[in-house]
């Protein structure tokens, strides 16, 4: 009978060398989840690497320079090369290499990304997760360009770095019951490693180093979106609570990012049936105009929707703008509706939730108003201050 082994076929691990990367002082660490992998992990490097248990932090194995091994969990155990890896039983390991400015790379048939710190193998009955340990201005090297282009305007970019540094840390421990800190997607933050890096954003990560935006001694939560179309939102707006740095905001420009969408009267009728709503095809919207700046029954300040009201066959219903974006895949609740022979036209702009800094504002200011990283994250986040945190 064949062992059941969670055999890794595709997946590749190297250890490189980044000679001239530069060692910061203290800072804070991130446990980053690189996700599940279910395929044959193969060890190597430039310089010798290291496997060590999580729990008691011993050495199992060590291997020699520019040598190649094969690392597989067997179930019950992991095994170096097709035999028995003495002393490391089922535990979790950390791989790392003797001088910590190298880098750990992944290859697999889906992508090759390399990255900084050290890679944490936690072994599943059919998986491995593989949990990336990482300082966090090393994490925004690698956030940073996958967040906002990292050729745009520099104060823009230094403005997204600060934001994501922020966030990052307000949101460490989200995923906590799930043994790491943040999640490598737009859960979290979209994080690419080493091949994601580019040097007009590391220059923003290491221009702010340290620096985050607290307000009454706490971290603010930094949240950021594309574009807010005219104006940004008010937090209870969206999660129905008052934070005070999460003010709706002025754009320089309104009805920006525009995007439409169309769906028939008896698609949408359908949808809502599905949502416990069954009022037959729709036949009436009742949503007012849209008016930047000014609040009305159905609409926020920023415009955005708080409640549609559909008529149809069966009788009438009320939907709120949230479930509308999820409903339909929407860029952002700020839109209109329109029903012209039974197909329902949706015009809307911006991208996001509409909270906190919007990305294409940001560009905006600093490009149209000579406005420096500091003026634009005093604009988006309300009364917080700028702090040197390390």
């Amino acid at each position: 009978m064949k062992k059941k082994l969670i055999t890794l076929c595709t997946l590749c691990l190297f250890l490189l060398g980044s000679a001239g990367f530069a060692e910061a002082a203290w800072q804070p660490q991130l446990l980053v989840s690189l996700g599940s992998k279910g395929t044959t992990l193969r060890l190597s490097g430039n310089i010798p690497v290291v496997l060590k248990r999580l729990d008691n932090k011993k050495v199992v194995w060590q291997g020699k320079a520019k040598e190649f091994a094969t690392l597989t969990f067997a179930g019950t155990g992991w095994e170096m090369n097709g035999k028995k890896l003495k002393n490391a039983d089922a535990a979790a390991l950390e791989l790392t290499v003797e001088d910590e400015r190298n880098l750990a790379k992944l290859v697999s048939t889906y992508d090759s990304k390399s990255y900084r710190g050290a890679l944490r193998l936690v072994p599943h009955k059919n998986r491995l997760d593989v949990i990336n340990r990482v300082t966090v201005e090393e994490y925004l090297q690698g956030v940073v360009p996958e967040e906002m282009p990292p050729e745009w305007n520099a104060e823009a970019v230094k403005a997204q770095a600060v934001a994501a540094r922020t966030y990052a840390l307000h949101q460490r421990k989200r995923h906590g019951k799930e043994g790491f800190d943040v999640c490598a997607t737009t859960h979290c933050q979209q994080y690419g490693g080493v091949a994601a890096e580019r040097t007009a954003a590391n220059q923003a990560v290491k221009a702010t180093a340290g620096e985050v935006l607290q307000s009454r001694g706490a971290l603010v939560d930094a949240l950021f979106h594309t574009d807010s179309g005219g104006m940004t939102e008010n937090s209870e707006d969206v999660w129905g609570s008052r934070i005070d740095c999460l003010r709706a905001a002025k754009e320089l420009r309104t009805e920006t990012y525009p995007w439409e969408k169309n769906v028939t009267a008896q698609q949408l009728g359908e949808l809502l049936a599905k949502r416990g709503k069954n009022i037959g095809e729709i036949k009436k919207i009742e949503l007012s105009p849209i008016k930047i700046g000014k609040a009305s029954k159905d609409r926020t300040i920023s415009g955005r929707v708080k409640s549609v009201t559909f008529v149809g066959k069966n009788g009438r219903a009320s939907v709120s703008g949230n479930d509308l974006r999820s409903m339909l895949g929407l860029k952002s609740t700020l839109f209109s509706m329109s029903l012209n022979r039974h197909v329902v036209f949706i015009k809307g702009y911006g991208w996001g939730h509409g909270l906190g800094m919007s990305q294409y504002g940001a560009k905006a200011y600093a490009d149209s108003e000579r406005w420096d990283y500091k003026k634009i994250l005093q604009h988006y986040y309300n009364g917080a201050q700028l702090k040197k945190l390390y």
